[in-house]
């Protein structure tokens, strides 16, 4: 079957085809239209596609990080400036990975057409140390998005697309394969790879880094990149993306200088080694900034380079002068044996802290639904996916708790629930909130409330006082919005609670409330300061 379509619903009916559950986005010109044709597509109508619009482009990252942490597969949608405000939760993502299959696609504005800058998104892929594919036609758009899932989950990382305004927004025929059945409800198989806790963060850290030879080979045999032989040997040329239309078209006959078409990254380094050794120079095509061009330079002129990517200096983590040392071949001094009675030792809630009666009654409230379906956040209540609670499930960014529990019940984990802290909630939680509420999702969000910005030295909460308020103001029935005091005289009555907006098929708020026990201690001595 074939149609005629524009670059952005290549890579839609890419995605449709390639077997997505949800499409997540704020438009944003030249990126708008992936979503909009899902939104109007008669088969993704018929099953059900997730393509509502989130409230900002961290919203919408979090939620397809929380379907493809659910098993399914899930596109975000964003321009390039986009990407900024969803950079936390991408650049971490890069680190969970992912379950189900993830692709973000970036949609990049040479010339500013409708934009305030012309960054280039690769930029992004390459600090995420993620694969990139960049279409050279609508044709590769399609298979791009179509394949992209199946990539994202061959290395368990998501994968960005990444087009320019004028692939964006040019037409041309496209085939289309056969359409590839949703993915079944799966929850990862490492319970721990969604909390980025430093401990967990620097083991997955280490899988990701472990992974770019892979991602390097994997690009060096990518049908998208491509090696073409040419008979005048002066001139070898990297054409990157839409560029190769650009170079055939001053060449309808064929380009008479050897040429690589790059449209995966990272590099092909065993096609661009082999050009840079049949010609005399190179000249790089690409459209947005020079990145393929400082690579080269740098590649070429300086080979014998040593350093952390050759593995001279360790990749990962400080550098220290025995690291050093090792490196420049001096002898390394040997320290003593730390004894066990003075290793590291986990982090723990305080003694008396509101968070572990929260939790208590949080576990025995969900102990028939079994254990998966908890998403928290960023606080001092990260620390229950540790013994004794081992409570919680993901820990990725600020506010990703709500957006993740709303994504995981768009694929089908209902009940989901989110914890979140009271600062956390108001620095992030809000507009993941907004889109929990405008789709009714049955999701139950419990705002553990200490009054207190603890995490950080007990800064007062901008929170405080406030948190019902906005709740109700953003559309929570205040039926289902509640305030409770959380100490173990309470439990049974909190498990209850919980049990209770549980059952209920939309979205409802637990506050517990109780202040942090180190800020009370604080203002105690304050106010007693103030007497003396």
């Amino acid at each position: 079957m074939q149609k005629v379509l524009l670059g952005v619903e290549a890579i839609a009916q890419g995605a449709i085809d390639g077997g997505i559950s949800g499409v997540y986005a704020y438009p944003g010109t030249p990126s708008t239209e992936i979503t909009e044709y899902i939104q109007h597509n008669k088969y993704a109508r018929e099953k059900k596609l997730h393509s509502n619009w989130s409230t900002n482009e961290k919203t919408a990252m979090e939620s397809a990080l929380g379907m493809a942490y659910a098993g399914k597969r899930a596109m975000v949608c964003m321009k390039h400036v986009g990407l900024n405000v969803a950079a936390d939760n991408f650049m971490n993502a890069a680190v969970t990975g992912v379950n189900g299959g993830m692709v973000v696609t970036v949609a990049d504005d040479p010339s500013m057409h409708s934009s305030q800058n012309e960054q280039d998104s690769r930029y992004y892929g390459r600090f995420a140390q993620i694969p990139v594919l960049e279409p050279s036609n609508q044709q590769e758009a399609y298979d791009m998005a179509y394949v992209a899932f199946e990539l994202s989950e061959k290395f368990n990382v998501p994968v960005m697309i990444r087009i320019t305004t004028r692939m964006a927004h040019s037409r041309s025929i496209v085939n289309l394969k056969e359409t590839q059945p949703e993915n079944q409800l799966k929850l990862p198989t490492d319970p721990r790879q969604f909390v980025l806790m430093p401990s967990i963060a620097r083991k997955q850290y280490k899988k990701l880094i472990a992974n770019q030879a892979n991602f390097e080979i994997n690009s060096n045999e990518s049908p998208f990149n491509q090696y073409f032989e040419g008979d005048n040997k002066s001139i070898g040329i990297i054409a990157c993306g839409i560029t190769m239309n650009y170079l055939l078209e001053n060449f309808p006959d064929g380009c008479p200088y050897p040429t690589v078409k790059v449209s995966q990254y990272p590099m092909p380094r065993k096609l661009i080694t082999r050009l840079s050794q049949e010609t005399e120079s190179i000249m790089v095509l690409e459209e947005g900034y020079p990145i393929i061009e400082e690579l080269m330079k740098g590649y070429l002129e300086k080979e014998n380079v040593k350093g952390r990517l050759d593995g001279t200096l360790p990749r990962d983590g400080e550098l220290n002068p025995d690291f050093v040392a090792k490196a420049l071949g001096l002898p390394v001094k040997k320290g003593f044996i730390v004894p066990g009675m003075v290793s590291n030792r986990p982090p723990a809630l305080c003694v008396g802290c509101s968070h572990h009666d929260v939790f208590s009654a949080l576990n025995q409230a969900i102990v028939q639904l079994g254990t998966g379906r908890v998403f928290s956040d960023i606080g001092c209540y990260t620390i229950a996916a540790l013994e004794p609670y081992n409570s919680i499930n993901t820990c990725v960014d600020m506010g990703a708790s709500i957006t993740m529990a709303k994504g995981a019940a768009d694929a089908g984990l209902v009940p989901a629930i989110a914890v979140i802290g009271d600062s956390t909630f108001t620095h992030s939680g809000m507009t993941g909130l907004l889109d929990a509420v405008l789709e009714n999702s049955p999701i139950t969000i419990i705002i553990s409330d200490n009054e207190s910005t603890s995490m950080t030295g007990g800064q007062e909460s901008s929170a405080k006082g406030k948190i019902e308020a906005i709740c109700e103001g953003i559309g929570v029935l205040p039926e289902h919005i509640h305030v409770v005091f959380p100490v173990k005289k309470n439990h049974d009555a909190l498990v209850k609670l919980i049990k209770d907006e549980l059952d209920y098929p939309g979205v409802s708020i637990i506050i517990p409330r109780r202040v942090c026990v180190q800020k009370n201690r604080r203002d105690v001595k304050i106010r007693q300061a103030q007497k003396q």
